[in-house]
């Protein structure tokens, strides 16, 4: 990732307060040793019209993608799991509104880091259904209620 100045970095924080999510989901995934993956996600949203504020993010953090939507909004989204751990710690000193949110995050990708058990794992996808309260989700179904549903023998 390129150095980014703290003016930046603030300016930043501010776009994700207002125009920015962050995201932590269960997925299903067969392929997975507990059939489920936990997924990252830092998105900004933009008018198509002022993506180039969206292109500048993304040379600053080197990673992710941007897609340009039919209802004209572009957005800008990072999944790779070390990049969102590094952006969070980047910007928690300076968000005010994502502030909670950053902290839940981090507090979940250090407990992935060091995830040795089932029951490490069901306490993440725990952290990670507090994420439906702060994102006010509506739709969200995969949660930990569902993880022991599928894992239970």
């Amino acid at each position: 990732m390129n150095f980014i100045k703290q003016i930046d970095l603030a300016y930043i924080a501010g776009f994700l307060d207002g125009d920015g999510s962050i995201f932590f989901q269960i997925i299903p995934r067969s392929d997975y040793k507990q059939k489920f993956q936990i997924r990252t996600s830092i998105a900004f949203y933009q008018d198509t019209r002022n993506k180039s504020i969206l292109d500048w993010l993304k040379e600053k953090f080197d990673s992710g993608y941007i897609r340009n939507r039919k209802t004209e909004i572009s957005d800008y989204t990072i999944v790779d799991f070390k990049k969102v751990k590094e952006i969070l710690t980047l910007l928690k000193p300076y968000a005010r509104l994502k502030k909670r949110h950053i902290e839940l995050g981090l507090e979940i990708i250090n407990l992935l880091e060091n995830k040795k058990s089932l029951s490490d794992f069901l306490e993440i996808c725990k952290l990670v259904d507090k994420f439906k309260e702060i994102n006010y989700s509506k739709k969200r179904t995969i949660n930990l209620e569902f993880v022991n549903r599928v894992l239970s023998p």
